[in-house]
């Protein structure tokens, strides 16, 4: 589940470099995900499909599960599915891991396991086998209108051959075939199939409308710019994946496995690495990424083959493309480039490394979760009043303890901030793995000593799954909100945002943003990943753009804080006993009598316990005073005790709408199990339950014992000795961090 994600990326860390000893390892690569980790999902059933589909993946030579045993999917129920379901577990060298003890040891075991594997699965050799063993995946992204024209017709023309040659191709993204049904429907292989299709395209549409809103909402901007006005326009151009002598012969689910040859239709919605997983758990073992815009997207245990649509977009690209499908625009025939395309997938399927093989990065996202399972409630849930910004009243009748909050902190015009950190702030989800290694360049430069140390601290990349893909309304709304909480972040000394190109919140979608909120273009820096000629040369983009800024500053004045500078989150995963809620109580008045700001999850227990409320607000109900993602900035009041709203129950979406609110740590009292951190604001866990005391003492930033009345001081002397810099939370120096933007209760994936 998402709960284990932060495990499996610093677990592939480890192994950086291995897969090159061995001949015939390709790569040892960790799949983490957004999904199962929260209570009561709705996509459970298309979860477990598409896991236990990666786990039996013919690409994959042997796959370690990783949960706590407490996720609501888990190691016990995927196993359970993929035994009841038929799927060939025994075929693949498997192990199912339950973390049971501290983060180290956990990664030290699963390093064990990985490693013992790796003699046996290279010893597997490579062998001819035919045609018919390919299974194509069909896909485009940040399309133009060129793509019905020249890449999409060229991915159908293989599709074809391989189809004629036995094997199988799967086209999906439900919602880009919508206005598209005539042309599909006349080449169906029986009335049942187009009953099927027919049922599914409109199963997809109610459950959109559920969320008040429909497909024509999936054009992005980098559609609407280069000719794809309307959803019927781009969906002509998608179905064309589809060539005219190819007969739809099966209908399957969202990752419904591929049992027979021939040409599928799956279910899924059009986002891009929604639709890609599910068509690799289907079992494609190719994928074809159609694109005008100049995508870059890879999967990581399955080829991706990439073709742009017309020669200028190749030439600005040429290092991130795979083919150039313009080529047929400027003369060369369809025969001929197609039997070009087919050989390099042959050679590919053989063991040639494509273009995004190379480059190195790659990303995973299942389709998210949505919140509604019917009609009825999107007036409700759209007319919610506006949080008023206002503080939360403190009891008057209770005395807040008098604590120590003093500490150095750097001076801005704002007041003091705890940290001076270089952000880089994706604008979508396909800029996301980008923004993380140049930001892992920039603290590579600095840390060994090849510049001067820089007014800066560190460098963040806040990958995301956003941004595209998406339904807009409410939800687009949630989002914009907090990436402007970011970039308003007080840590955020220097900030760039790094766009793909074609998305829907693109650099000049933001411009506008920052301009109506008042605030200085000339404070950003701006990049763009298809605009600025590929991956190579963005980076070069980001590092000269950091170096300038970092030349030009000032160095950086200290000045003392006091409580009055305090802002943190506080909340807790689990119920915490009555002693830890009270002395939570008893810390956030201190904070809040002193001017500081002290902010709330709408979602958190706290704020129905009674020994929580007690010592600071009294009894509730307590609606909500800022929104999800709000910047206090935007507040009415910035100090008092705040409560935040939060449509969701996922942890890290949780902690990314604190961190866009502006807190600069947060405080977490930890039940069963540590939690992943924030890769921007320190995640301090403190725990009393004594299991997880015994088995994850190592992850705990503080273990709670003896007199419970010192507990107040104690951790106010954690988060002073954080918000100084003297002490790094266990999960931030571990790499055990997430960063996920809510959709909230309206989004859906298009």
């Amino acid at each position: 589940s998402s709960r284990t994600g932060g495990f499996v990326k610093q677990l592939e860390t480890r192994f950086a470099g291995v897969a090159g000893r061995y001949g015939n390892i390709d790569g040892i690569v960790a799949v983490a995900h957004t999904e199962g980790g929260h209570d009561n999902p709705n996509n459970t059933d298309s979860v477990l499909r598409t896991l236990a589909g990666f786990v039996t993946h013919p690409n994959v030579g042997a796959v370690l599960c990783v949960d706590y045993g407490v996720e609501p999917v888990n190691n016990a129920s995927l196993r359970k599915f993929l035994t009841d379901n038929d799927y060939p577990l025994d075929a693949v060298p498997h192990a199912f891991l339950t973390l049971k003890g501290g983060f180290q040891a956990g990664l030290d075991q699963a390093e064990a396991i990985v490693q013992g594997w790796l003699d046996e699965v290279s010893a597997l050799p490579r062998t001819p086998q035919p045609l018919s063993e390919l299974k194509l995946a069909l896909q485009c992204g940040g399309s133009d209108a060129f793509s019905g024209i020249s890449g999409n017709p060229l991915a159908s023309w293989v599709a074809r051959e391989l189809v004629r040659y036995g094997g199988a191709a799967n086209l999906a993204e439900t919602d880009e075939l919508i206005g598209a049904e005539p042309y599909i429907m006349l080449n169906v292989r029986d009335a049942g199939t187009a009953a099927e299709f027919l049922q599914t395209i409109e199963r997809f549409q109610e459950r959109v409308a559920w969320h008040g809103h429909s497909a024509a909402g999936n054009p992005s901007g980098g559609n609407k710019y280069r000719g794809l006005y309307n959803i019927v326009l781009k969906s002509i151009g998608a179905a064309m994946k589809r060539h005219p002598d190819v007969r739809l012969d099966h209908v399957i689910s969202y990752s419904g496995p591929m049992k027979k040859p021939g040409y599928y239709f799956m279910d899924s919605p059009g986002n891009d690495l929604e639709s890609i997983a599910g068509q690799v758990a289907s079992g494609c073992n190719m994928i074809y990424f159609v694109t005008g815009n100049g995508s870059i997207t890879n999967f990581p245990f399955v080829p991706t083959i990439k073709i742009v649509t017309t020669t200028r977009r190749y030439e600005l690209l040429s290092r991130d493309m795979d083919v150039n499908a313009g080529l047929y625009l400027d003369g060369t025939p369809m025969d001929e480039l197609g039997a070009d395309t087919l050989d390099l997938t042959v050679r590919a399927a053989s063991g040639e490394r494509t273009v995004g093989e190379k480059a190195g990065h790659a990303q995973v996202q299942l389709w998210r979760d949505w919140r509604q399972t019917g009609p009825g409630r999107v007036e409700e849930i759209s007319a919610r009043p506006k949080p008023p910004g206002r503080a939360l009243p403190l009891r008057r009748s209770f005395a807040a303890p008098s604590l120590d909050f003093s500490y150095p902190a750097f001076a801005t015009p704002d007041g003091p901030a705890a940290d001076r950190i270089g952000l880089i702030l994706p604008t979508s989800l396909c800029s996301g793995q980008i923004g993380q290694i140049a930001a892992a360049r920039l603290n590579r430069r600095y840390a060994a000593g090849k510049e001067s140390a820089p007014p800066l601290k560190r460098f963040v990349a806040l990958a995301h799954t956003e941004g595209c893909g998406f339904s807009g309304g409410h939800t687009g709304d949630l989002y914009v909100r907090t990436v402007l909480g970011y970039l308003r972040h007080p840590q955020a000394a220097e900030t760039l945002l790094l766009e793909h190109g074609c998305e829907k919140t693109h650099n000049d979608y933001f411009r506008r943003e920052l301009e109506e909120n008042g605030m200085d273009l000339d404070r950003f820096g701006w990049a763009s990943i298809q605009l600025d000629g590929g991956i190579d040369a963005v980076l070069e983009k980001v590092d000269a753009w950091f170096e300038q800024r970092l030349a030009a500053a000032d160095p950086p004045e200290q000045t003392m804080a006091d409580v009055s500078a305090v802002r943190i989150g506080l909340l807790s995963a689990g119920t915490p006993p009555p002693a830890v809620s009270s002395q939570f109580g008893r810390l956030a008045a201190a904070i809040a009598a002193g001017g500081g700001t002290v902010v709330l999850p709408e979602n958190t227990s706290l704020l129905s316990d009674n020994a929580f409320l007690d010592q600071c607000i009294g009894d509730g109900p307590h609606l909500p005073t800022l929104a999800y993602g709000q910047s206090l900035a935007d507040a009415h009041e910035q100090g008092g005790l705040h409560v935040m709203e939060t449509p969701t129950e996922h942890w890290a979406e949780t902690l990314t709408g604190l961190g866009g609110v502006g807190v600069e740590a947060i405080l977490a009292y930890v039940g069963s199990h540590p939690v992943e951190g924030h890769p921007l604001v320190p995640v301090l866990q403190v725990t009393t339950a004594p299991c997880t005391a015994a088995q994850h003492a190592e992850d705990m930033d503080a273990v709670l014992e003896s007199d419970p009345g010192s507990w107040p001081r104690s951790l106010a002397d954690l988060l002073t000795r954080t918000l100084a810099g003297n002490h790094q939370p266990k999960a931030m120096r571990a790499g055990n961090v997430d960063f996920q933007f809510t959709r909230g209760l309206l989004g859906v994936s298009l």
